[in-house]
């Protein structure tokens, strides 16, 4: 088995050294935490594994820039990579195991099967990333698979992701709780992200203006001043006259099943796509 030599977090390889790993613990009588990855972790991330152990879980997290989740035209060659700084964090958060595959070793021969869920991925990023989510659920359904957790979990700023593999799990019985965390902010409401390296300093400032949107509209559709259309269309104006190239979409939805709302009656979602240079960003609010 390939382990750090740093006392505290072992990294492992292999499917077959991470179940070692695991069933070690769960022979000690402890519970397990699964924070899947693609790296280049930031103190989002590290919330995830905060989370894992404040729940009296052991922390496992995954670090896999997963190839089945991008499209031809986007940027998985160029996306972050730094898993000698990411093992460093994890080690600072406490995690006890890193798993780090290859990609043969998590798609090893021919693939022939893959996780669909249908219906909350019709809009929303389903339409802008084709396989995406089919990606991703695939992904995720194999890790669960490998580390077998009791709790797996997902940060709320990749929503409608979160709520793709709640899904998943439900409609396929898999004995594993999901848990949506908080979305982690910079101190000028930025949420944390990747990719928001990919920004120079004047797209960083210009970047704001995704989340104060996202606050306007929540306080707007929240106390019947607009309808949901109508503080969308506004947001949507006001990301482009603020910089933002390409504004994929402004939205509020319901919470659970993603549908557009009109006017908000219960728990909803306040959920934006948009594009500024080479940098996607997403974000969404409760309302």
């Amino acid at each position: 088995m390939n382990t750090s030599t740093e006392p505290g977090l072992l990294v492992v390889r292999t499917v077959a050294d991470l179940r070692r790993a695991v069933a070690g613990f769960r022979k000690a009588g402890r519970t397990i935490g699964l924070v899947p990855t693609m790296g280049a972790l930031h103190e989002g991330h590290v919330s995830l594994v905060k989370g894992a152990l404040e729940r009296g879980d052991v922390p496992v997290t995954s670090i896999f820039v997963n190839p089945t989740q991008f499209g031809p035209k986007e940027d998985f060659s160029a996306y972050p990579r730094d898993e000698e700084g990411d093992f460093d964090k994890l080690r600072d958060a406490q995690c006890r195991i890193a798993f780090a595959p290859t990609k043969d070793e998590m798609y090893p021969g021919e693939q022939l099967t893959t996780v669909t869920v249908a219906g909350i991925t019709d809009g929303l990023c389903g339409p802008l990333r084709p396989g995406h989510f089919q990606g991703v659920a695939t992904v995720v359904s194999k890790l669960l698979l490998m580390a077998m957790p009791d709790r797996a979990y997902f940060g709320e700023k990749d929503y409608q992701q979160l709520q793709v593999i709640k899904r998943m799990v439900r409609d396929l019985a898999m004995p594993f709780e999901i848990v949506g965390m908080p979305t982690v902010r910079e101190k000028d409401g930025l949420a944390m992200s990747s990719r928001n390296r990919y920004l120079s300093a004047e797209e960083r400032t210009k970047a704001l203006g995704m989340y104060k949107q996202l606050v306007t509209v929540a306080d707007a559709v929240r106390d019947g001043t607009k309808s949901c259309a109508e503080a969308s269309a506004a947001a949507s104006q006001a990301l482009r006259d603020g910089g933002f190239d390409i504004v994929e979409y402004f939205t509020v939805v319901d919470a659970d099943s993603l549908k557009p709302l009109e006017h908000v009656a219960g728990p909803a979602r306040v959920i934006a796509a948009a594009r500024l240079g080479r940098t996607r960003l997403i974000d969404n609010l409760a309302v």
